[in-house]
């Protein structure tokens, strides 16, 4: 096997992975929000939140058009990169890829619908209800292709005779024991991150002296929203770790730095390596024993009972540490706005705590990439776990470097393009126009 191909496709990968996970989040986590601003604004009669839901609505189509050419390019890099694990796994596991297929394009469908049908409905409700079927064909979507890589997690529904697939079974193979946790936590930290992100528009806007009662409403909702599902997707993540040291010990192990199995296991933030001894790091007693298994000196499995060769890297602990602290951040953070506006606290309101949240919009991102990082890195060296190892699964062809280059550009263009479209989009389109003309309109 040509480790540099390995290498590069491993590279390659990755790289498709962080940039299409950022339109992907806001394709999950968008339609939901914008349901609930349209929502909200049918039930109060009131107009800031209607706006809202619409200018989300049209900044969406921009996501939702570079989301489909990097998850497109995804597919083809899954065949093209890795064509011994699809000949493998595609046997059991096509059924849930087809039908992502089917959910984006019902989703794509009633976008369309929905985003023609503005102003035409005389109840405005008949409207809004078109975001239903927009809404579970982007939650389905999520859900069926995180099957795919719950199965590369926790590989069942086939038997394995001489390196051929006999006995398949594609409904057992799509619900295995690692899908209920990565499917919520997937959900929850996109509904999280695009609250916080819109959030983080609405703060800068005002800072930037837009004082106009619409960012006031839009921060309040979101601020809410981001307190709710920044909760659930502690609560999903607990159960997640519990699954690991269930099925996955060593991978738990990893991002622990949790060497030698023993009772009582701490939990470890941060910190430097010398050998297998932790340096200058935060330190909280026997809380992983609990996180794993709600028994403070419940026996963890340490890393050295592991084969060297199936240990996961040592960096995960910072992917680990990275999401951690970020998510702590913003569930205190909105829970801070949330009671201050409850208590009329003034402090609420001051630059620097809106500076905050405008930060949180772009650690929200970080979070997400980080926890793909770490579930993706934490799996090595299997690419289906327990049965195919990264190198056996990837391309013998040459030249994949060069791949990597021309698709680094092409993400490159595709990013700033987007930040480009979507700025003035809004530049040329600013709330106090819209609702004059709406007004108008309505005169």
């Amino acid at each position: 096997m040509d480790n540099s191909a390995v290498f590069w496709s491993r590279a390659l990968t990755e790289l498709t992975l962080t940039f299409h996970i950022i339109f992907a989040t806001l394709g999950v986590g968008v339609p939901l929000i914008i349901l609930i601003a349209q929502y909200v604004g049918y039930k109060k009669n009131d107009e800031h939140y209607t706006l809202l839901a619409r200018r989300v609505a049209r900044g969406f189509t921009i996501t939702v058009a570079v989301g489909v050419v990097t998850g497109t390019i995804i597919g083809l890099q899954l065949s093209l990169l890795w064509p011994q694990f699809m000949e493998l796994a595609g046997q059991t596991i096509a059924l849930p890829l087809f039908m992502e297929t089917f959910a984006f394009f019902f989703e794509a469908i009633f976008l369309g619908i929905y985003l023609y049908t503005w102003d035409r409905f005389k109840n405005p409700i008949y409207h809004m209800l078109l975001l239903i079927p927009v809404a579970i064909g982007a939650f389905m979507s999520a859900i069926f292709i995180t099957i795919v890589n719950a199965f590369m997690n926790a590989p069942r529904g086939f038997d394995l005779v001489g390196g051929e697939i006999i006995n398949i079974q594609p409904i057992l193979a799509m619900f295995t024991p690692a899908m209920p946790t990565k499917v919520g936590h997937v959900l929850t930290s996109s509904f999280m991150t695009v609250a916080f992100t819109l959030a983080a528009i609405a703060a800068y806007k005002l800072l930037k002296g837009e004082n106009h009662i619409y960012h006031k409403k839009s921060l309040n909702l979101m601020m809410k929203l981001g307190l709710i599902f920044s909760i659930a997707t502690a609560v999903v993540g607990d159960f997640s770790a519990k699954y690991l040291a269930e099925y996955q010990p060593e991978k738990l192990a990893a991002a622990e730095w949790h060497f030698e199995t023993e009772a009582g296991a701490d939990l470890i933030f941060f910190g430097i390596l010398d050998g297998d001894e932790v340096k200058y790091e935060i330190r909280m007693p026997k809380v992983l024993s609990f996180l794993i298994s709600n028994n403070f000196n419940a026996e963890v499995t340490g890393l050295n009972d592991f084969p060297e060769d199936e240990r996961p890297p040592l960096i995960t602990h910072y992917y680990f540490n990275i999401m951690v602290a970020i998510g702590s951040l913003m569930i205190f953070l909105a829970l801070g706005y949330v009671v201050g506006k409850w208590r009329g606290w003034q402090w609420i309101a001051s630059k620097w705590f809106r500076w905050l949240i405008v930060l949180g919009g772009p650690l929200s991102f970080i979070a997400i990439e980080t926890g793909w990082w770490l579930a993706e890195q934490g799996r090595q060296p299997w690419i289906l776990y327990g049965i195919m190892r990264t190198e056996q699964g990837a391309t013998t062809a040459t030249g994949v470097e060069w791949l990597f280059i021309a698709f680094a550009v092409v993400y490159l263009i595709l990013g700033i393009g987007s930040v480009v479209v979507l700025r003035r989009m809004f530049k040329n389109n600013p709330v106090s126009k819209e609702l004059a003309l709406r007004k108008g309109g309505e005169q």
